[in-house]
This record gives C-alpha cells, structure tokens and sequence, in this order.
C-alpha cells in the first residue's frame, strides 16, 4: 500500500495498513542527478573485476547474515509471508553470488583472422566492455531478489545501475543498496531514485541511460521499449502459466506441487501456475485432490510463520482478481473453493473448473491465488490449449512418456518448458524469460551479463 504525501511516499503494510517508513518521491530531477553521477562513473576510472567480485561475495555473506532483518521487511511491505521472505533472500544472496562469479570468469574470444588472406599477420579478438548506464525499473514482488538480478550483473561487468523500485516496496531496495556500500562498492555505481510509476519513464528516456532493463506488465513494457527505440530493452514481462497433465503423468505430485505454485506469495509471480489441462480420464480425481489441498492453505498475517496465503498487494488488485472470479463463475465456471474477498486485501485461494479459454481468468495475466482447470481429451489438443496465449514465459508437463515430453519441448512456445515439474520453479542462475508477450530477454547473472555488455573487436597488425 503506497501513498504520495508532499513529495513523500508513505509505504504501509498491504495487511494491515500500518505505516512502515516513508521515503522521498523523486522527480525528473532526481532521475536526471542520478544518471548524470552514473556517467561520471561510466567514463572515469573503472572497477577492476577482482574487486567487483570481492564486493559481490562481501554483500551475499551480509544477506545470509542480515536474512531476518530482510524477510521482516519484505514480509511487511510487500505482505509475502515470513517464509517465503527468507527464501527469497536466500535466493538473492545465490543470486549476487553468482553474479561474483561471473565477474571473474566474463571472457571474450580470439578469432583465427588469419583464416581469411586478408587478416594474415593480424590478431583479432573481442571484448566484452560495459554497455553504460543501466536503467533498472523492478516491480513489488521480489523487492529483493529480483533487484539483485538486475543490480549483481550490472556491478559484475561495471555498468553503473540507477534503480527505480517500485514505490509499493523500496525499502528492501534501499536496505540492499546500504548494504553494497557497506561492501565496498564507491558512490555513484548503485542510485536508487525513488519515485512514483507516473516519474518512471523518465529513466529509459534519459540520454544517458545506455540499456533499460524492465520487470513488469505487458502493457508498460511495450510502452517503455517504444518510448526508448534507439537503446537497448531488456523486458522480462509476464505470464499465464500453463500446466499439462497426462493420465500417465504422476497426477498427485502435480497436485501437490501445484497447491503451492499457484498461491505461493497470493499468486503474485509471472511464474505462478494460472491454467491447469488435464486429461479427462484423471480430471476428477486430481481436482479432488487439489481442492482438498487448497481448502487447506493457512491465509493470514504474513508475519505468522503457519501463514501460506495473505494480502494482495493493495485494495485494487484483490478487488480485481475477486471480479474476475465472479465473472468466470456468472460464465459458467464453477469455483470449487475459495475466490471470495476477504479483509485485509485477501482473496481466497481458489479452484475453478469449467474454465473456457475466452475467460479473463485464463487468457489473460491474473496474478492472484486462482487456478482454473480445463479438461481435455488428446495430448495435441492440450498442448494447442496450452499455446493459445499472447504470453510464453514458463510451461509445465507431466507425463511418463519421453516421446510426450519431447514433442512437449518441440511445440510449446514459452522460454521454458518443464517436464515433470511446475513452471513456477527457477534456479537463480539459469537462462529466465520468455517470448512472445512475455518478453525479450534472458536473466540470470550470466545472461544478464551478456545483454549488459557489447562486444569490442581488437585487431592487432605485427
């Protein structure tokens, strides 16, 4: 919960509306201060790669020292229950690890120019230099692991980063970039310009950022990339993730697993599980299977370590999420639990079935704790269910068969296509992002480091 008072932004608990702290809502003045202190940076002297990587093992050893204090505030501003906090800040003390590793091992590559008559007596090869100022714009859900995805590779290749968070959770971004000074990192390398969505542009648009990298929805992302044609736009966007269920799949694992990837954190990732198909010979009995899991999630105070499912992040999402629900059901769809709004910004974990693809709930992003399933008949038909999307972040597939899976691989159009598992699961260093509506871009410290840096031919004559 957010609110703009006197160029001030007052962050509140999405749970219970208390204040938390407040921090300056910046203008396109603070936007042009700190991009201009990132250039100086960019073309003064520069971070040698032992000391970047010094640094980034220094800030992993303060967030496995300071896990606590981060999950406390995430769990706070951003209403992600205690447990999931700490994995989160686990995961973003792997993440800048990884990042460090990549400042010691980022190589370009020598080229055989003597391989042509005209490079005889030549040397050629190409290094890998930083782009520029990076423009980093991250939405609520990850307030610290998705800003270490953007801030760790930046730092590992020497591209000064000016940060805009999002203003529903900049504490734990504030808290993180105290902790890269703290490690060592000079002033000027890591800006955070606090400010309201409606100052965001500003960044992509500034003549000094050379890249924008973008966390976010579909709509502000195109929006950002067509106001910046000329720089370069990372976008990592979202999402209705699909599952597909084969009746030779183990369907009770996908049930568990899928009690937890579609309401982990209310359903607020670009990953969570939005549209389940399975086949119409086990259909029944794994829907059973998974309302009765469901019905059985913990739904409170974020602070409560027995709290699975809490708040939405504001009054509007819940509200949104809630109308989209009845609106499948006046269709047809029939909520086998949950889907109500409660108190507190809480909506209901939730099981629809009888979903149709040409309801809100499933083709488009609905980002809270619903999962609507459809039944289907043949493997071809669910794998054409599964690409009716604009988006193609992450698919799941279970099944036994390994021709199933192959062609599963073949024919999905997402970034990733997981089999015998749910595509809410990351490993923080491997290659995440998508295609079509979900974006154009891959994260993870050593992908990220290849779109934050160009490459640089060297040709040495004897």
């Amino acid at each position: 919960m957010v609110s703009t008072i006197a160029d001030v932004i007052e962050v509140r608990s999405p749970w219970d509306g208390r204040a938390l702290g407040s921090v300056p809502a910046g203008g396109e003045r603070q936007v042009d201060e700190a991009v201009s202190v990132a250039l100086d940076r960019h073309r003064g002297p520069q971070l040698p790669a032992h000391r970047r990587a010094a640094i980034l093992d220094r800030v992993a050893d303060l967030l496995v020292t300071r896990r606590e204090r981060f999950a406390m505030t995430i769990s706070a501003e951003a209403g992600k229950p205690i447990t999931a906090a700490r994995a989160e800040t686990t995961r973003a003390a792997d993440t800048v690890r990884f990042s460090a590793a990549v400042a010691r091992t980022l190589t370009g590559e020598v080229l055989p120019l003597d391989a042509s008559v005209a490079g005889e007596g030549k040397l050629g090869f190409v290094r890998r230099v930083p782009v520029g100022v990076v423009g980093a714009i991250t939405p609520f859900n990850f307030p610290l692991n998705l800003v270490c995805h953007k801030v760790a590779p930046a730092v590992a290749v020497g591209c000064p980063i000016v940060l805009k968070p999002s203003p529903a959770t900049p504490l734990t971004a504030l808290d993180l970039a105290a902790l890269f000074e703290e490690a060592g990192l000079p002033p000027g390398w890591l800006t955070v310009v606090t400010c309201t969505n409606e100052v965001a542009p500003a960044l992509p648009i500034h003549p000094g950022v050379a890249m924008v990298s973008f966390t976010g929805s579909r709509e502000v992302g195109h929006g950002l990339r067509a106001a910046a044609p000329a720089k370069r736009v990372s976008l990592e966007l979202g999402n209705n993730a699909p599952v597909i269920v084969e009746p030779d799949g183990d369907w009770q694992a996908a049930a568990a697993k899928i009690a937890v990837a579609g309401f982990a954190y209310s359903g607020q990732t670009c990953i969570s599980v939005q549209r389940l198909f399975v086949h119409r010979s086990v259909h029944d009995d794994l829907v059973d299977d998974l309302v009765s899991r469901v019905s059985r999630l913990r739904v409170g105070d974020p602070g409560d370590e027995a709290t699975e499912v809490s708040s939405l992040i504001n009054d509007l999402a819940a509200e949104r999420v809630a109308g989209w629900v009845a609106e499948a059901v006046a269709d047809g769809a029939v909520a086998r639990c949950g889907g109500t709004l409660e108190d507190h910004s809480v909506v209901t974990p939730c099981v629809l079935t009888g979903v149709t693809p040409d309801m809100r709930v499933s083709h488009a992003e609905l980002f809270g704790p619903v999962v609507g399933v459809q039944a289907y008949d043949d493997f071809d038909e669910a794998l054409a269910l599964a690409n009716d999307t604009r988006y193609g972040l992450q698919a799941g597939v279970f099944t036994r068969d390994l021709g199933k899976a192959l062609l599963a691989t073949e024919v999905l159009e997402f970034g990733a296509v997981l089999v015998n598992e749910v595509p809410t699961w990351r490993a923080d260093h491997m290659p995440y992002g998508g295609v079509r509506d979900s974006g154009n871009t891959r994260e993870g410290p050593f992908y990220a480091a290849q779109e934050m840096t160009e490459q640089r031919l060297v040709v040495l004559s004897g």
